[in-house]
């Protein structure tokens, strides 16, 4: 789970709808997971990544926790940082980076980019007043299909961060053709953060994706709380399990709502009639696991240079620093 772009440059109801059009056509049913992100669905989130089963946010904080001076001094190499991020949410462990660039090098811009709205400007709010040094503009908008970023005047280069492991939302292909679209925006000397989960026990992985408070459950049956309000459904969430999966093969968690009984559903805004069968199962994310060395030869086949790297103890985390190539 990460926040994640919105699919095309639609405003935003026209995208909804076309996503739902198209994923509930597909066999099988299938949703994208950036529809996830309304307002309370950015919230269960934010709940999700305080959990004790959801080590992803936990593990990566602590990596930036220990190493934030070195990432910033590695990315800045005596230039000013603009630091961009992308998928942002709350910016809750960016902050340790941040503070990290304020130390280096004074006031700094912080550009964060994100489909949720109230989520960026929560985190305005908290920035602007706990680190005066910051100067934060967001950007409410799709960063996956092009993203153009401002020029930097002489001597001040970018850290784009891509953290949370939101890449693993991105199937292999889609994620290379991402880092590409993010390499295409910056130039020699610039450099992209990036987080990735790490394949791990089975267990570790079941009991993160679906908690036992039930949060997971909430967040996963929200969407369609979501596509009720949105677009007239009359979907009846409780009639729908949370299914939490590993798949070794892909090497990948998925989550997946599942019709508890044989039922329709009407979406009016679409005038569409969805038929669903007792067990029918509807996907709503992918989370892929990386094998080590993987992030690294995904960097390098997109126009990146890997730098360096940072994992915690265990090896459940990692991220990578690369750079642009010359």
């Amino acid at each position: 789970m990460a926040s994640s772009g919105c699919s095309a440059s639609l405003p935003v109801s026209e995208a909804v709808a076309e996503a739902v059009r198209r994923g509930l056509a597909s066999t099988p049913k299938a949703l994208p997971p950036w529809l996830f992100y309304d307002e309370a669905g950015s919230a269960l989130f934010e709940r999700i990544t305080e959990l004790p089963e959801y080590y992803l946010t936990r593990t990566e904080r602590a990596i930036f926790t220990e190493f934030s001076d070195d990432i910033v001094g590695r990315a800045a190499e005596g230039c000013a940082l603009r630091v961009t991020e992308l998928g942002a949410g709350s910016a809750d462990k960016t902050r340790l980076l941040l503070a990290a660039a304020a130390r280096l090098g004074g006031a700094v811009v912080y550009e964060p980019i994100d489909v949720s709205a109230s989520a960026l400007e929560g985190a305005r709010l908290r920035l602007e007043r706990e680190m005066p040094a910051v100067r934060v503009a967001p950007r409410v908008e799709d960063y996956t299909h092009g993203l153009e970023l401002d020029p930097l005047p002489d001597g001040e280069r970018r850290l784009v961060l891509y953290i949370g492991s939101s890449i693993g939302n991105f199937e292999p292909e889609a994620a290379q053709k991402l880092l590409r679209t993010v390499r295409a925006a910056l130039k020699p000397g610039d450099a992209l953060l990036l987080g990735v989960d790490l394949a791990k026990d089975e267990a570790a992985l079941l009991a993160a994706y679906d908690d036992a408070a039930g949060v997971t459950a909430a967040f996963n049956r929200n969407l369609l709380v979501r596509l009720n309000r949105e677009l007239g459904a009359d979907f009846e969430p409780e009639a729908f399990l949370h299914r939490a999966v590993w798949n070794t093969r892909e090497s990948r968690m998925e989550m997946h709502l599942e019709s508890a009984l044989t039922q329709t559903v009407r979406i009016a805004a679409l005038g569409l009639v969805v038929e669903f069968a007792a067990g029918e199962r509807l996907h709503t994310e992918n989370s892929y696991k990386y094998r080590p060395g993987e992030a690294e030869r995904l960097l390098g086949a997109t126009g990146f240079a890997p730098a360096a790297s940072w994992s915690d103890p265990r090896g459940w985390f990692a991220v990578t620093l690369a750079r642009v190539r010359l």
